[in-house]
């Protein structure tokens, strides 16, 4: 239940929570009748209200409402987006830190990652015992010197305000866990009162001319 999902405490090596659901209607006619204004186009209530639905789609249309209302009445701030593709990293050759690449969030304060995709591509997630963060990896590391290029004093610094530090490379025998459509996962960010290593994830690349419908806060 939503109440499980975000009461439930994150331990030992558990950093991600589901809400498992087998969610009934039609939302790709949603996304159909969504218009993309840009790679990414955040979708109010009222746009989501002003679609002409069949009963279906109705159907779907409830469940992403009644989603919202939940996260909100929790305190979150649910966002709705429709996604063609977000923005790549193809500034630096030898590193990645797009969203495409495994990653964890970082935040100034206490709180969780929600995400539920409904319709499209899911993210996929990795335990830390598969992934190595890139800034440990010694070619790498070797690159960022020379692009910070300033006192060894201030690398880790540097490393962190330009987040780097936030990107991992998954291990040869990594297997990815695909968070799925329609359940709404609570995953652990990196935070200094967190108990847990924060959850490692990326967005999924999408299919062509397939629009992704996702909320996330």
């Amino acid at each position: 239940t939503f109440d499980e999902l975000v009461n439930s405490n994150f331990q030992g090596d558990i950093n991600a929570i589901c809400w498992y659901r087998n969610l009934v209607g039609n939302f790709k006619e949603i996304v159909d009748k969504l218009q993309l204004k840009e790679n990414i186009t955040e979708v109010s209530v009222e746009d989501l209200l002003a679609l002409k639905l069949s009963e279906e789609g109705n159907l779907a249309r409830d469940i992403i409402l009644r989603d919202i209302q939940l996260l909100t009445d929790f305190g979150a701030l649910p966002s709705l987006n429709l996604l063609k593709n977000y923005e790549r990293d193809e500034e630096l050759d030898f590193i990645s830190t797009d969203v495409y690449s495994y990653h964890i969030d970082r935040s100034p304060i206490e709180t969780d990652t929600f995400l539920c995709t409904y319709h499209g591509p899911a993210s996929d997630i990795l335990p830390h015992d598969q992934v190595e963060q890139k800034i440990r990896i010694p070619e790498i590391r070797q690159e960022l010197k020379k692009l910070h290029d300033g006192p060894e004093a201030e690398f880790e610094n540097f490393l962190e305000d330009y987040f780097f530090d936030l990107h991992y490379q998954p291990k040869p025998d990594a297997k990815p866990v695909n968070l799925g459509s329609g359940h709404l996962w609570r995953l652990a960010i990196d935070h200094p009162t967190q108990q847990v290593l924060p959850c490692v994830h990326r967005a999924p690349v999408e299919k062509e001319g397939e629009y992704r419908l996702l909320l996330i806060c």
